[in-house]
Protein backbone atom coordinates (compact mmCIF):
# COMPACT_ATOMS: atom_id res chain seq x y z
CA UNK A 1 0.00 0.00 0.00
CA UNK A 2 0.94 3.02 -0.69
CA UNK A 3 -0.25 6.51 1.21
CA UNK A 4 0.55 9.35 -1.47
CA UNK A 5 1.17 7.62 -4.82
CA UNK A 6 2.18 10.97 -6.40
CA UNK A 7 5.73 11.33 -4.50
CA UNK A 8 6.39 8.28 -3.24
CA UNK A 9 6.38 7.24 -6.65
CA UNK A 10 6.61 9.99 -8.62
CA UNK A 11 9.44 9.89 -11.59
CA UNK A 12 12.85 10.72 -10.12
CA UNK A 13 14.14 13.81 -12.52
CA UNK A 14 10.58 15.10 -11.87
CA UNK A 15 11.44 14.83 -7.98
CA UNK A 16 14.86 16.50 -8.48
CA UNK A 17 13.08 18.89 -10.46
CA UNK A 18 10.39 19.73 -7.27
CA UNK A 19 13.78 19.23 -4.68
CA UNK A 20 15.40 21.87 -6.49
CA UNK A 21 12.31 24.82 -6.52
CA UNK A 22 11.36 23.59 -2.77
CA UNK A 23 15.60 24.03 -2.37
CA UNK A 24 15.37 27.33 -3.75
CA UNK A 25 12.19 28.82 -1.61
CA UNK A 26 13.86 26.99 1.88
CA UNK A 27 17.24 29.08 0.67
CA UNK A 28 15.53 32.45 0.43
CA UNK A 29 13.55 32.06 3.70
CA UNK A 30 16.66 30.77 6.00
CA UNK A 31 18.48 34.10 4.51
CA UNK A 32 15.92 36.62 5.04
CA UNK A 33 14.95 35.03 8.41
CA UNK A 34 17.85 33.20 10.33
CA UNK A 35 20.91 35.50 10.91
CA UNK A 36 22.60 32.61 11.77
CA UNK A 37 22.59 30.87 7.66
CA UNK A 38 22.94 34.63 6.50
CA UNK A 39 25.96 35.03 8.17
CA UNK A 40 26.55 31.63 7.19
CA UNK A 41 25.93 32.29 3.31
CA UNK A 42 27.42 35.37 3.46
CA UNK A 43 30.57 34.01 4.71
CA UNK A 44 30.96 31.75 1.56
CA UNK A 45 29.89 34.63 -0.74
CA UNK A 46 26.36 33.07 -1.60
CA UNK A 47 23.26 34.50 -2.13
CA UNK A 48 19.64 32.84 -2.48
CA UNK A 49 19.58 33.74 -5.99
CA UNK A 50 22.86 31.61 -6.94
CA UNK A 51 20.81 28.53 -6.11
CA UNK A 52 19.82 26.80 -9.55
CA UNK A 53 18.64 23.56 -8.74
CA UNK A 54 19.20 20.57 -6.67
CA UNK A 55 22.53 20.56 -7.66
CA UNK A 56 23.83 23.68 -6.10
CA UNK A 57 22.99 21.84 -2.55
CA UNK A 58 26.57 20.88 -2.78
CA UNK A 59 28.03 23.90 -2.27
CA UNK A 60 25.67 25.17 0.68
CA UNK A 61 27.49 25.05 4.11
CA UNK A 62 26.86 22.19 6.79
CA UNK A 63 24.69 22.48 9.98
CA UNK A 64 25.46 20.60 13.27
CA UNK A 65 23.84 19.51 16.15
CA UNK A 66 26.56 22.27 18.05
CA UNK A 67 25.38 24.96 15.94
CA UNK A 68 21.79 24.38 17.70
CA UNK A 69 22.92 24.20 21.37
CA UNK A 70 25.05 27.75 20.26
CA UNK A 71 21.73 28.94 19.23
CA UNK A 72 19.67 27.67 22.51
CA UNK A 73 16.52 27.73 22.44
CA UNK A 74 15.13 30.03 19.79
CA UNK A 75 18.02 30.87 17.71
CA UNK A 76 17.10 28.80 14.55
CA UNK A 77 13.46 29.45 14.54
CA UNK A 78 12.66 30.91 11.06
CA UNK A 79 9.31 32.16 12.21
CA UNK A 80 8.23 33.75 14.95
CA UNK A 81 7.25 32.79 18.30
CA UNK A 82 3.24 33.09 17.61
CA UNK A 83 3.48 30.99 15.17
CA UNK A 84 5.28 28.21 16.86
CA UNK A 85 2.37 25.71 17.87
CA UNK A 86 4.66 22.80 19.48
CA UNK A 87 8.22 23.11 21.13
CA UNK A 88 9.81 19.62 21.49
CA UNK A 89 13.67 19.04 22.85
CA UNK A 90 16.24 16.48 23.20
CA UNK A 91 18.73 16.09 25.82
CA UNK A 92 22.27 18.48 25.22
CA UNK A 93 25.82 17.14 26.21
CA UNK A 94 26.39 19.68 29.22
CA UNK A 95 22.32 19.42 30.29
CA UNK A 96 21.23 22.27 27.91
CA UNK A 97 18.90 20.88 25.17
CA UNK A 98 18.59 20.54 21.45
CA UNK A 99 15.21 22.78 20.86
CA UNK A 100 13.17 22.04 17.79
CA UNK A 101 9.57 24.06 16.99
CA UNK A 102 6.67 23.19 14.95
CA UNK A 103 4.41 25.26 13.19
CA UNK A 104 0.81 23.93 12.28
CA UNK A 105 2.17 23.64 8.83
CA UNK A 106 5.15 21.32 9.95
CA UNK A 107 2.78 19.46 12.42
CA UNK A 108 0.84 18.49 9.24
CA UNK A 109 3.84 17.21 7.57
CA UNK A 110 4.40 15.59 10.24
CA UNK A 111 1.56 13.74 10.37
CA UNK A 112 1.87 13.26 6.97
CA UNK A 113 5.50 11.27 6.74
CA UNK A 114 4.17 8.99 9.85
CA UNK A 115 1.09 8.20 7.41
CA UNK A 116 2.68 7.03 4.59
CA UNK A 117 5.05 5.30 7.21
CA UNK A 118 2.28 3.52 8.37
CA UNK A 119 0.87 2.52 5.37
CA UNK A 120 4.61 1.89 4.23
CA UNK A 121 4.68 -0.91 7.13
CA UNK A 122 0.79 -2.43 6.10
CA UNK A 123 -0.83 -0.15 8.56
CA UNK A 124 -4.23 0.97 7.83
CA UNK A 125 -7.42 2.82 9.08
CA UNK A 126 -8.54 -1.06 10.23
CA UNK A 127 -5.96 -0.82 12.64
CA UNK A 128 -5.58 -0.74 16.38
CA UNK A 129 -2.12 0.84 16.95
CA UNK A 130 -0.38 0.86 20.51
CA UNK A 131 2.12 3.49 20.65
CA UNK A 132 4.68 2.42 23.54
CA UNK A 133 6.84 5.28 22.94
CA UNK A 134 7.35 7.88 24.94
CA UNK A 135 5.09 11.04 25.27
CA UNK A 136 6.25 14.68 26.44
CA UNK A 137 9.05 16.43 25.02
CA UNK A 138 10.36 13.09 22.97
CA UNK A 139 8.99 13.34 19.65
CA UNK A 140 8.35 9.58 19.24
CA UNK A 141 5.25 9.10 21.11
CA UNK A 142 3.18 12.05 19.71
CA UNK A 143 4.76 11.73 15.80
CA UNK A 144 3.54 8.47 15.55
CA UNK A 145 0.54 9.50 17.79
CA UNK A 146 -0.72 12.43 14.97
CA UNK A 147 0.69 9.72 12.22
CA UNK A 148 -1.89 7.49 13.05
CA UNK A 149 -5.02 9.74 13.35
CA UNK A 150 -4.08 10.96 10.04
CA UNK A 151 -4.44 7.62 8.36
CA UNK A 152 -7.72 7.16 10.33
CA UNK A 153 -6.75 3.94 12.93
CA UNK A 154 -7.24 3.73 16.63
CA UNK A 155 -4.82 5.20 18.78
CA UNK A 156 -3.95 3.31 22.15
CA UNK A 157 -1.46 6.40 23.63
CA UNK A 158 0.09 4.02 26.42
CA UNK A 159 3.25 5.23 26.33
CA UNK A 160 6.31 3.68 27.43
CA UNK A 161 6.95 1.22 30.27
CA UNK A 162 4.05 -0.08 31.87
CA UNK A 163 4.52 -3.47 30.79
CA UNK A 164 1.57 -5.32 32.49
CA UNK A 165 -0.71 -2.54 31.40
CA UNK A 166 0.61 -3.07 27.89
CA UNK A 167 -0.06 -6.61 27.58
CA UNK A 168 -3.20 -6.44 29.45
CA UNK A 169 -4.00 -3.88 27.01
CA UNK A 170 -2.78 -5.90 23.92
CA UNK A 171 -5.13 -8.39 24.68
CA UNK A 172 -8.22 -6.69 25.92
CA UNK A 173 -7.99 -4.15 23.15
CA UNK A 174 -7.21 -6.46 20.13
CA UNK A 175 -4.47 -4.17 19.28
CA UNK A 176 -2.66 -4.84 15.92
CA UNK A 177 0.41 -2.63 15.35
CA UNK A 178 2.45 -1.99 18.24
CA UNK A 179 5.04 0.98 18.19
CA UNK A 180 8.08 1.36 20.31
CA UNK A 181 11.58 0.29 20.88
CA UNK A 182 13.23 -2.84 19.45
CA UNK A 183 14.51 -4.05 22.71
CA UNK A 184 11.02 -2.89 24.95
CA UNK A 185 9.46 -5.08 21.77
CA UNK A 186 11.54 -8.42 23.10
CA UNK A 187 11.20 -7.89 26.80
CA UNK A 188 7.54 -7.35 26.09
CA UNK A 189 7.51 -10.72 24.25
CA UNK A 190 9.68 -12.37 27.37
CA UNK A 191 6.97 -10.92 29.71
CA UNK A 192 4.44 -12.43 28.17
CA UNK A 193 5.98 -15.78 27.90
CA UNK A 194 6.41 -15.38 32.13
CA UNK A 195 2.68 -14.96 31.79
CA UNK A 196 1.86 -17.95 29.75
CA UNK A 197 0.79 -15.98 26.76
CA UNK A 198 0.78 -17.03 23.03
CA UNK A 199 1.39 -14.31 20.76
CA UNK A 200 -0.34 -16.45 18.51
CA UNK A 201 -3.42 -16.06 21.05
CA UNK A 202 -3.02 -12.26 20.14
CA UNK A 203 -4.28 -9.82 17.20
CA UNK A 204 -0.73 -8.26 16.57
CA UNK A 205 0.82 -8.21 13.04
CA UNK A 206 3.21 -5.39 12.54
CA UNK A 207 5.59 -4.27 14.78
CA UNK A 208 7.06 -0.39 13.86
CA UNK A 209 10.58 0.15 16.04
CA UNK A 210 13.00 2.80 16.03
CA UNK A 211 14.55 5.04 18.16
CA UNK A 212 17.93 2.96 19.05
CA UNK A 213 20.13 0.56 16.77
CA UNK A 214 18.96 -2.75 15.90
CA UNK A 215 20.39 -5.86 14.07
CA UNK A 216 18.72 -8.23 11.48
CA UNK A 217 19.34 -10.93 14.19
CA UNK A 218 17.34 -8.87 16.37
CA UNK A 219 14.56 -8.31 13.90
CA UNK A 220 14.11 -12.20 13.16
CA UNK A 221 14.08 -12.70 17.27
CA UNK A 222 11.14 -10.37 17.81
CA UNK A 223 9.49 -11.40 14.25
CA UNK A 224 10.21 -15.32 15.79
CA UNK A 225 8.65 -14.56 19.35
CA UNK A 226 5.93 -11.86 18.74
CA UNK A 227 4.08 -13.93 15.41
CA UNK A 228 4.73 -10.16 13.23
CA UNK A 229 6.76 -8.07 10.73
CA UNK A 230 8.94 -5.77 12.39
CA UNK A 231 9.42 -2.37 10.30
CA UNK A 232 12.35 -0.45 10.96
CA UNK A 233 11.46 3.28 11.12
CA UNK A 234 13.93 6.44 11.18
CA UNK A 235 13.74 9.71 12.17
CA UNK A 236 15.12 12.29 14.73
CA UNK A 237 14.22 15.59 16.22
CA UNK A 238 16.50 17.94 14.48
CA UNK A 239 15.07 17.12 11.19
CA UNK A 240 11.26 16.08 12.24
CA UNK A 241 11.36 13.47 14.35
CA UNK A 242 9.90 10.12 13.24
CA UNK A 243 8.82 10.08 9.71
CA UNK A 244 12.35 11.21 8.13
CA UNK A 245 12.37 7.23 6.33
CA UNK A 246 10.78 4.04 7.10
CA UNK A 247 10.65 0.60 5.69
CA UNK A 248 8.03 -1.23 3.72
CA UNK A 249 6.95 -4.50 3.66
CA UNK A 250 9.83 -5.52 1.56
CA UNK A 251 12.04 -4.79 4.15
CA UNK A 252 14.59 -3.85 1.84
CA UNK A 253 16.06 -0.51 3.34
CA UNK A 254 14.84 2.77 4.23
CA UNK A 255 12.86 4.99 2.22
CA UNK A 256 13.52 8.70 2.51
CA UNK A 257 10.50 10.89 2.38
CA UNK A 258 12.60 12.79 -0.57
CA UNK A 259 10.37 15.68 -1.26
CA UNK A 260 10.50 16.84 1.98
CA UNK A 261 14.19 15.38 3.15
CA UNK A 262 16.73 15.58 1.27
CA UNK A 263 19.67 12.97 2.28
CA UNK A 264 23.46 12.90 0.85
CA UNK A 265 26.18 10.48 2.06
CA UNK A 266 29.43 12.69 2.98
CA UNK A 267 33.18 11.27 3.54
CA UNK A 268 32.95 12.44 7.57
CA UNK A 269 36.56 13.65 7.64
CA UNK A 270 36.89 15.55 4.10
CA UNK A 271 33.06 16.64 4.12
CA UNK A 272 32.84 15.86 0.46
CA UNK A 273 30.18 14.00 -1.07
CA UNK A 274 30.55 10.23 -1.88
CA UNK A 275 29.00 8.57 -4.91
CA UNK A 276 26.19 6.55 -5.24
CA UNK A 277 26.48 3.20 -2.75
CA UNK A 278 29.62 4.19 -0.73
CA UNK A 279 29.25 4.16 3.24
CA UNK A 280 29.99 7.50 4.78
CA UNK A 281 28.11 10.05 6.93
CA UNK A 282 24.12 10.91 6.47
CA UNK A 283 23.18 14.87 5.72
CA UNK A 284 19.88 15.87 5.42
CA UNK A 285 18.39 19.11 4.33
CA UNK A 286 14.87 19.80 5.50
CA UNK A 287 12.92 20.98 2.22
CA UNK A 288 9.83 22.38 3.41
CA UNK A 289 9.54 22.73 7.29
CA UNK A 290 8.71 26.34 8.51
CA UNK A 291 9.63 26.87 11.79
CA UNK A 292 13.07 25.07 12.49
CA UNK A 293 14.53 24.13 8.65
CA UNK A 294 17.85 23.25 8.34
CA UNK A 295 20.59 22.63 5.87
CA UNK A 296 22.54 20.11 5.46
CA UNK A 297 22.79 18.75 8.68
CA UNK A 298 25.02 16.02 9.91
CA UNK A 299 22.94 13.11 11.59
CA UNK A 300 26.64 11.53 12.19
CA UNK A 301 24.91 8.28 11.43
CA UNK A 302 27.27 5.95 8.94
CA UNK A 303 24.95 4.42 5.53
CA UNK A 304 24.48 3.89 2.21
CA UNK A 305 21.53 4.96 -0.05
CA UNK A 306 20.29 2.80 -3.10
CA UNK A 307 18.33 5.01 -5.72
CA UNK A 308 16.97 1.68 -7.66
CA UNK A 309 13.03 1.46 -7.78
CA UNK A 310 11.57 -0.92 -4.79
CA UNK A 311 9.27 -3.70 -5.47
CA UNK A 312 7.18 -2.26 -3.41
CA UNK A 313 6.55 0.93 -6.42
CA UNK A 314 8.21 3.07 -4.79
CA UNK A 315 10.56 5.13 -6.24
CA UNK A 316 12.00 7.11 -3.54
CA UNK A 317 16.13 6.30 -2.00
CA UNK A 318 16.32 3.71 0.25
CA UNK A 319 18.70 4.19 3.37
CA UNK A 320 20.06 1.20 4.65
CA UNK A 321 20.26 0.43 8.44
CA UNK A 322 22.68 2.59 10.36
CA UNK A 323 26.03 1.05 10.55
CA UNK A 324 27.46 3.54 13.05
CA UNK A 325 28.48 6.74 14.33
CA UNK A 326 30.93 8.96 13.35
CA UNK A 327 31.04 10.40 16.46
CA UNK A 328 30.89 9.04 20.10
CA UNK A 329 27.24 9.64 20.53
CA UNK A 330 25.38 6.29 22.23
CA UNK A 331 21.78 5.70 21.50
CA UNK A 332 20.64 3.70 24.96
CA UNK A 333 16.54 2.98 25.18
CA UNK A 334 16.14 5.79 22.18
CA UNK A 335 18.23 8.67 24.54
CA UNK A 336 21.21 10.12 22.65
CA UNK A 337 23.96 9.87 25.58
CA UNK A 338 27.50 11.68 25.22
CA UNK A 339 30.37 10.55 26.95
CA UNK A 340 30.97 14.36 27.83
CA UNK A 341 27.79 14.72 29.37
CA UNK A 342 28.89 12.03 32.32
CA UNK A 343 32.25 14.38 32.25
CA UNK A 344 30.32 17.67 32.74
CA UNK A 345 28.61 16.49 35.83
CA UNK A 346 31.71 14.90 37.54
CA UNK A 347 33.77 18.05 36.91
CA UNK A 348 31.26 19.69 38.54
CA UNK A 349 31.51 17.59 42.37
CA UNK A 350 34.49 17.80 44.09
CA UNK A 351 34.08 14.10 45.35
CA UNK A 352 35.17 12.32 41.71
CA UNK A 353 37.64 12.93 39.17
CA UNK A 354 37.10 13.63 35.31
CA UNK A 355 38.15 9.41 34.74
CA UNK A 356 34.98 7.37 34.10
CA UNK A 357 33.67 4.66 31.86
CA UNK A 358 30.84 4.18 30.35
CA UNK A 359 29.56 0.09 30.47
CA UNK A 360 26.81 -0.63 27.98
CA UNK A 361 24.90 -3.61 28.15
CA UNK A 362 21.54 -5.29 26.80
CA UNK A 363 20.47 -7.20 30.12
CA UNK A 364 16.30 -8.95 29.16
CA UNK A 365 16.45 -7.57 26.11
CA UNK A 366 16.87 -4.13 27.50
CA UNK A 367 20.25 -1.41 27.14
CA UNK A 368 21.37 -0.67 31.12
CA UNK A 369 24.15 1.87 31.15
CA UNK A 370 26.85 1.01 33.99
CA UNK A 371 29.43 4.11 35.11
CA UNK A 372 32.24 3.84 36.82
CA UNK A 373 33.34 6.84 38.43
CA UNK A 374 36.91 7.41 40.15
CA UNK A 375 36.92 9.07 43.58
CA UNK A 376 39.44 11.23 44.83
CA UNK A 377 41.51 9.71 47.15
CA UNK A 378 40.40 12.01 50.66
CA UNK A 379 37.01 11.04 49.56
CA UNK A 380 37.64 7.05 49.28
CA UNK A 381 36.13 6.14 52.86
CA UNK A 382 35.88 2.34 54.41
CA UNK A 383 32.67 4.02 55.84
CA UNK A 384 29.85 2.44 53.88
CA UNK A 385 27.46 5.08 54.73
CA UNK A 386 29.05 7.62 53.11
CA UNK A 387 30.09 5.80 50.10
CA UNK A 388 26.29 4.63 49.79
CA UNK A 389 25.39 8.50 49.92
CA UNK A 390 28.28 9.69 47.22
CA UNK A 391 26.67 6.75 44.87
CA UNK A 392 23.26 7.83 45.22
CA UNK A 393 24.27 11.62 44.41
CA UNK A 394 26.10 10.58 41.87
CA UNK A 395 23.72 8.73 40.35
CA UNK A 396 21.01 11.27 40.77
CA UNK A 397 22.91 14.16 39.40
CA UNK A 398 23.50 11.66 36.20
CA UNK A 399 20.37 10.40 35.97
CA UNK A 400 18.85 14.42 35.58
CA UNK A 401 21.42 15.38 33.32
CA UNK A 402 20.94 11.81 30.59
CA UNK A 403 17.16 11.65 31.09
CA UNK A 404 17.90 7.52 31.44
CA UNK A 405 18.26 5.38 34.45
CA UNK A 406 21.85 4.29 35.26
CA UNK A 407 23.74 2.30 37.80
CA UNK A 408 26.58 3.71 39.42
CA UNK A 409 29.67 2.33 40.57
CA UNK A 410 32.33 3.80 42.56
CA UNK A 411 36.14 2.93 42.07
CA UNK A 412 39.38 3.55 43.70
CA UNK A 413 41.65 6.44 42.49
CA UNK A 414 43.57 5.51 39.44
CA UNK A 415 41.67 1.75 38.46
CA UNK A 416 40.25 3.22 35.24
CA UNK A 417 42.76 2.56 32.45
CA UNK A 418 44.90 6.16 31.60
CA UNK A 419 45.76 6.52 27.64
CA UNK A 420 48.20 8.76 26.03
CA UNK A 421 45.93 9.15 23.19
CA UNK A 422 41.79 9.13 22.80
CA UNK A 423 40.61 7.90 26.39
CA UNK A 424 38.62 4.96 26.10
CA UNK A 425 35.49 6.29 27.76
CA UNK A 426 32.64 3.42 26.43
CA UNK A 427 32.40 -0.77 26.99
CA UNK A 428 29.37 -1.16 24.89
CA UNK A 429 28.55 -4.74 25.34
CA UNK A 430 25.44 -5.22 23.33
CA UNK A 431 25.11 -7.16 19.70
CA UNK A 432 24.23 -3.46 17.70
Amino acid sequence: MIWNEHFESMDREELRKKQGERLKEMVDRIYYNVPFYRKKLQEIGMEPGDIKGIDDLRHLPFTTKQDLRDNYPFGLFAVPLSEIVRVHASSGTTGRPTVVGYTRRDINLWSEVMARTLYAAGASKEDIVQIAYGYGLFTGGLGVHYGTEKVGATVIPISGGNTKKQIQLIKDFKSTVLACTPSYALYLAEAMEDEGISPKDLDLRVGIFGAEPWTENMRKEIEDRLSIKAIDIYGLSEVIGPGVSSECEQQNGLHVFEDHFVPEIIDPETQKVLPEGETGELVFTTLTKEALPLLRYRTRDLTVLNYEKCECGRTSVRMQKCLGRSDDMLIIRGVNVFPSQVESVLLEMSETQPHYLLIVDRVNNLDVLEVWVEVNSQFFSDEIRKLESLTARIKGNLESTLGIGVKAKLVEPKTIERSMGKSKRVIDKRQL
